[in-house]
């Protein structure tokens, strides 16, 4: 009996295994679709592609959103397309509070996507929230002047990504004591936050 209960229970963690991340996935994905697909909502009736084609093709506003994105991405990269923006950012950059928001963020993305997130130095690990707790933190460079000046000694700017949205997070400034230097690539820690610790690209030891 208890062998049979052994074999069962081995059996069955081995069945989850491999239900369980499939389940999830599709369940991701399907949310996914469901929420790109609310996009085609804000189209004419007349011009909707379920009326259209005549039948609901499930997944279809991911697709027109996928393509909608890469031609933005495609126009902004010439001349018009740059004066465009440049006239966008400029209407945006009037309008009080607003423009605080949305300018940080477009830097701290262009930081991230445009550049590879090269604009930071290093992947450390700190506590953070609470002592005993780690997280990954990207260095954005030493604190200088005034900042420096206050605490006494040598301060680290650093930028936490939240997971799985990196564009979002806490800077904080840290003493360079406090923090450990990882050997990782800062490509290599925004993969490990985007996909929320599941891909752990660096597998060597600390020296």
């Amino acid at each position: 009996m208890i062998k049979f209960k052994s074999w069962l229970k081995k059996y069955l963690l081995t069945g989850l295994v491999v239900v369980v991340p499939i389940t999830i996935t599709i369940y991701i994905i399907q949310a996914l679709i469901g929420v790109m697909d609310e996009f085609l909502s804000v189209l004419p009736k007349s011009l909707h592609p379920d009326i259209i084609l005549g039948l609901h093709i499930p997944g279809l506003g991911l697709v027109l959103v996928t393509i909608l994105v890469f031609l933005i991405g495609l126009l902004t990269r010439n001349y018009f397309g740059k004066k465009v923006v440049r006239l966008w950012d400029l209407m945006i950059g009037r309008i009080p509070i607003i423009r605080n928001i949305y300018l940080s963020i477009k830097q701290l993305t262009e930081a991230i996507f445009n550049d590879g997130g090269r604009h930071f130095k290093q992947v450390v690990m700190l506590e953070f929230p609470r002592p005993g707790l780690y997280s990954l933190g990207f260095v954005a460079g030493p604190a200088k002047g005034e900042l420096e000046a206050r605490a006494g000694e040598k301060i680290l700017s650093i930028f936490i990504p939240c997971t799985p949205n990196p564009t979002t997070g806490y800077y904080v400034l840290v003493p360079e004591k406090d923090v450990m230097i990882l050997e990782m690539s800062v490509e290599e820690g925004f993969k490990m936050v985007v996909s929320s610790g599941l891909v752990s690209p660096f597998n060597g030891q600390p020296g």
